[in-house]
This record gives C-alpha cells, sequence and structure tokens, in this order.
C-alpha cells in the first residue's frame, strides 16, 4: 500500500528517488519551485530541458516529462506544467492539475520509481485557489495509487504552513 503523506519544507532537499517540478513550458527555468529546483540541481537539469524542448516543442500543460536530478539529493526530476488557472474554466483547470499529477504517477512507474515528492503545483503565480488544488491533487493521486501498486511512497511537500495545513487535513499526517 503506498504512504501518502504531507510535509512542509524544500523539496529539493527531500531524499526520494524523484521529485516533481513545477515548470514552465519551455522548461526554462524560472521563479518558485521551478527556479529552486534548477539553483540546487546545477545546469545539467537546464541542459536536458533544452534538449527536450528543442527535439519536441513546449511541453503542453499536464503532460510531463523526464531529466536526471543533476546534484539534488534526488535521482529524478520529473516535470509537469501546471494550468494557469484564470485561464481555464473550473472544471478544465482541475482536469488539466489532476493530469499534471496521475502523468507524474505514470512517468515514475515506467521508470520503476517507487518515491516521489510533489510540490503544490498551480497554486504559486499561476493563481490555483489553494484548497481547490489540493482537492484535486490529493484525488488524482489517491486514485491513481488505489489502480497501482508500484509507487511505495507520494509526498506532499509544501513550502508553506497554509498549503502544509490544508494537505495534513486531507491526508491526515
Amino acid at each position: 500500500m503506498t504512504k501518502i503523506s504531507a510535509s512542509i519544507g524544500d523539496i529539493t532537499a527531500f531524499e526520494v528517488e524523484a521529485i516533481v517540478n513545477a515548470a514552465n513550458s519551455r522548461l526554462a527555468g524560472g521563479g518558485g519551485v521551478d527556479g529552486a529546483i534548477h539553483a540546487a540541481g546545477g545546469p545539467s537539469i537546464l541542459e536536458e530541458c533544452q534538449s527536450w524542448v528543442t527535439a519536441n516543442g513546449r511541453l503542453p500543460t499536464g503532460e510531463v516529462m523526464i531529466t536526471t536530478a543533476g546534484s539534488l539529493p534526488a535521482r529524478y526530476v520529473i516535470h509537469t506544467v501546471g494550468p494557469v488557472y484564470a485561464e481555464h474554466s473550473p472544471d478544465q483547470a482541475a482536469l488539466l492539475l489532476g493530469n499534471c499529477y496521475r502523468n507524474s504517477l505514470e512517468m515514475a512507474a515506467r521508470h520503476s520509481i517507487a518515491s516521489l515528492a510533489f510540490p503544490n503545483i498551480s497554486t504559486g503565480v499561476y493563481g490555483y485557489p489553494k484548497e481547490a488544488a489540493a482537492a484535486t491533487a490529493v484525488a488524482a493521486v489517491t486514485e491513481w495509487v488505489d489502480g497501482d501498486g508500484t509507487i511505495d511512497e507520494v509526498i506532499f511537500v509544501c513550502f508553506d504552513e497554509d498549503n502544509h495545513q490544508i494537505y495534513s487535513g486531507l491526508v491526515g499526517s
């Protein structure tokens, strides 16, 4: 059975097999979680991202790609692009955000990754309401892991206490 929990801290310091990056579609690094992952992981992550974009174009919202983790304690970074909340109807935003989590888990399973940490995707500058984002995230992860036994641990890593309280209430940790 998969352990699902919430923790507060810096996702770049978590010792899991993979961390998920709330990336932009250009996979170019940026602010927030994305900038922190690129800064802590070093230039090799950006080089892999740029090669991927050159070969494939921008990463669509809700889709994923994977790189090594550079200097991070994790082995991999799974990059996903969350929805900008104001650009979608609430139902469409929820579908796209859920896809970020489901597709990240699928990518983890394809790479035999047993533990991964998620940030609070789209809740920063992308403007997704925190409570709605958390409910969508937890529902998507719970539904996915209930149908698949390959992931041992999923951690929702919250940067702030507000998100931590929301996620803790949903996952019971």
